[in-house]
């Protein structure tokens, strides 16, 4: 027997009803899905909001219902490193199943993500968050589009990001690249010049590829050290 026919049918209708509603009425800077093999799983997609630390990144999350929903409330999970969440971990919330006594049944999905939102946006610690500064944030927003794009589940739920950020990757790759080979282009002003350019152009391509390298054994350096830092 499937995961999705020992669903409840109370808990199965309940969600439809609030993935119709999401669909219908989005919540402002967050898309969700449930999982085609469980609706019991949902994932969340997180778009920084403007003027916050977030701006610019995508943050991927899950929620877990029980067989319960909606009277028991939902785990709570942030699985791209976003500065303000520990991956992988249940988040202690007032929406999360960490407060069941605080729980209200008449909460939809939409309001577990409005709710997540507004807490992401804010300073308050609780179990689960991390203390960063917003340099940081502002360094995992970048980092965040290459993390979740190495994520299956990501790629199979929000394709349409996914191809976004994957033209921006290349787009951005296509620039440098551009760039560097404008700035590394001779001149030629004399038959000398015409003569020495095959040399020239293997030493401007070699200089391009250690540049890249070192470009991109930088950036892997960055992102390890925040990750170790928020660790």
């Amino acid at each position: 027997m499937s995961k999705r026919s020992k669903v409840p049918i109370t808990a199965t209708q309940r969600l439809k009803q609030d993935y119709m509603r999401l669909k219908k009425d989005p919540v402002p800077y967050i898309t969700a899905e449930p999982l085609p093999s469980n609706i019991l799983e949902w994932h969340y997609l997180v778009s920084g909001p403007d003027d916050t630390p977030y701006t610019g990144g995508f943050y991927h999350g899950k929620l877990v219902f029980p067989r319960e929903f909606p009277f028991r409330p939902p785990a709570i999970y942030m699985i791209t490193p976003s500065g303000r969440f520990k991956c992988n971990t249940r988040l202690c919330l007032s929406i999360s199943d960490f407060h069941p006594d605080t729980w209200n049944p008449a909460w939809s999905v939409g309001t577990i993500l409005t709710g997540l939102l507004s807490f992401m946006v804010e300073e308050t610690p609780t179990l689960g968050s991390v203390e960063s500064s917003d340099f940081t944030k502002r360094n995992l927003a970048v980092c965040s589009r290459l993390f979740n794009i190495q994520n299956k589940t990501f790629c199979e739920l929000f394709p349409a990001i996914t191809e976004k950020i994957r033209d921006s990757i290349e787009e951005k790759g296509s620039n440098h690249t551009q760039s560097t080979t404008d700035q590394n282009t001779p001149e030629v002003t004399n038959p000398a010049n015409v003569n020495n350019r095959p040399n020239q152009d293997d030493g401007n391509r070699g200089f391009a590829n250690i540049f890249i390298l070192i470009g991109v054994a930088a950036f892997g350096f960055l992102v390890n050290t925040i990750l170790k830092t928020l660790n």
